[in-house]
């Protein structure tokens, strides 16, 4: 989620954080040698190298795609370090990885309560769920993780620093939040697709639950709502949940095309549209798996 960007054309409402000041905040170790600024908390060197190399090898990927690389500085954070780096209104979330302001990623460095809020008992799980969730998250000493579902997320809340510094209109919230779940999921399906099962089975399980514990499921609402997360971060999950899951079927429907396409549609067209307008537009220049999402929003 990118918290301050109240306007969908990049433009914040909310004054930005200073990445000079914000690492100054705390002593934090920095990794040198790539692209991306990249400070971590004391002891977890080795999770900040595992984000670094696959956020910089989604960076090759994506320039060669869309011909961009945005500035970004992330933070791979200790629940001690949280509260001095995160967002106001999520420093009592820990684990909620989230971009400051197009510049400044914010991830969790451990496991982690709300990570963990997730996911069931297992054995309460249908059959196919449990297998994906054993496959994904399902650690060495029989307990389980959503640690590697979260890792790829950084490279979500990179989509936003994408988006917003090249100056996308993205015309509606779930625009904004759906166009960088197409990214991760590209990215994956087309260079790293051993981290599939880890992509897909958190958002499956969730969807498969159904909604009768979630106040807010309509698009209208995540419009609504979405600027102060209003929804609450569970309510929030769901809708990532529904997007991560939309942008499955809109790569399995349409392939890599479909994100460069999405990208120059975006770009080019910085007019305000209607609801009808803008669908319209995504059918004729884009896929029409993009329309879908919203055309068939409440159908599955």
């Amino acid at each position: 989620m990118l918290i301050t960007v109240l306007n969908l054309s990049g433009s914040s409402s909310i004054a930005q954080v200073n990445s000079n000041s914000i690492s100054d905040s705390i002593p934090l170790e920095q990794l040198s040698g790539y692209k991306q600024i990249l400070y971590y908390s004391s002891g977890h060197k080795d999770r900040a190298l595992s984000i670094a190399d696959f956020m910089e090898n989604a960076g090759i990927y994506f320039q060669n795609e869309i011909g961009f690389t945005p500035k970004t500085t992330l933070f791979v954070l200790a629940p001690e370090h949280w509260a001095t780096y995160a967002a106001k209104s999520l420093k009592e979330v820990y684990g909620f990885p989230h971009n400051l302001d197009n510049e400044n990623l914010i991830i969790a460095a451990e496991n982690n309560d709300f990570w963990k809020s997730f996911l069931p008992p297992v054995d309460q799980l249908s059959a196919e769920i449990a297998i994906q969730v054993k496959l994904a998250y399902g650690q060495s000493d029989g307990s389980y993780s959503m640690q590697p579902f979260f890792d790829l997320l950084a490279l979500h809340e990179m989509g936003h620093s994408y988006t917003s510094q090249a100056g996308l209109e993205m015309n509606r919230y779930w625009m904004a939040e759906l166009f960088v779940n197409i990214m991760l999921h590209t990215y994956v399906a087309e260079k790293q697709p051993e981290l599939l099962p880890a992509l897909e089975a958190f958002p499956n399980m969730v969807l498969k639950a159904g909604t009768a514990d979630y106040q807010y499921t309509s698009l209208e609402d995540f419009e609504k709502l979405y600027p102060t997360l209003g929804m609450g971060t569970k309510n929030y999950g769901w809708y990532q949940c529904k997007l991560h899951s939309a942008a499955k079927d809109i790569y399995n429907a349409g392939g890599s095309i479909v994100l460069k396409k999405l990208w120059t549609a975006l770009k080019n067209h910085q007019e305000s549209m209607t609801d009808s307008d803008f669908v319209g537009m995504l059918e004729r220049e884009v896929h029409i798996s993009v329309a879908n999402v919203y055309l068939n929003w409440n159908n599955h």
